[in-house]
């Protein structure tokens, strides 16, 4: 049975997230790993049309997303698990908790209710979390709506939504902040960084 480690990658709009899935793939499988990706389940959801603003309420919304997402990561990890491989990296183009910041309290927790699990149940789904700070949040001038057209937050919104997502994730053991410091490449390679010192840190 293959050792799967079981990652997020989140953050804010405009953070860089599809730049660095290409990045994180090539890398690593030339060090021997096998990389699988889940794609981002609000923007195949909202790109089909099921989305907060055409189902009944926001909540209605919420429990299709998260139903939705429990059980792509279900089948990703069975799938997984009957691979001749030995090391697999499991990306999700981001998890469970990133849907707590678009509901109130009370509708996460009908939520939670719903799907059967708690709170530190979604947060033990994952075994390492990586945020990429939203490009709004220091660089307003590269933000864009080209590359996803499920988004549609301006700057503003972007930066609170991007704290938001930080303050979601931020019981989880293993949660790193990748900011713009630097360039949209040298954010890929921070991140690779940061993703192999936790890689071998659990060899």
């Amino acid at each position: 049975m293959p050792t799967i480690a079981k990652i997020v990658i989140t953050g804010g709009p405009c953070g860089g997230k599809t730049t660095v899935l290409s990045y994180i793939r090539k890398h690593f499988e030339s060090k021997g790993y096998t990389v699988l990706f889940i794609p981002e389940t609000a923007t195949e959801l909202i790109g089909g049309g099921i989305c907060p603003w055409t189902t009944g309420t926001n909540l209605d919304y919420q429990i299709c997303q998260v139903e939705l997402q429990l059980q792509k990561e279900r089948i990703f990890t069975q799938g997984a698990m009957t691979m001749p491989k030995d090391k697999i990296i499991l990306i999700c183009d981001r998890g469970l908790m990133d849907n707590r910041v678009y509901m109130s309290e009370e509708d996460f927790q009908t939520v939670l209710k719903t799907v059967g699990h708690t709170e530190q149940e979604f947060l033990d789904e994952y075994d390492a979390i990586f945020h990429l700070v939203t490009v709004a949040d220091g660089k307003p001038e590269l933000y864009s709506f080209e590359n996803n057209r499920a988004r549609y937050e301006n700057v503003e919104q972007a930066v609170a939504l991007d704290k938001s997502l930080i303050k979601a994730w931020s019981k989880h053991p293993h949660h790193h902040i990748i900011d713009n410091s630097t360039d949209m490449e040298g954010k890929a390679q921070r991140l690779l960084v940061y993703l192999s010192k936790y890689l071998e840190s659990q060899e």
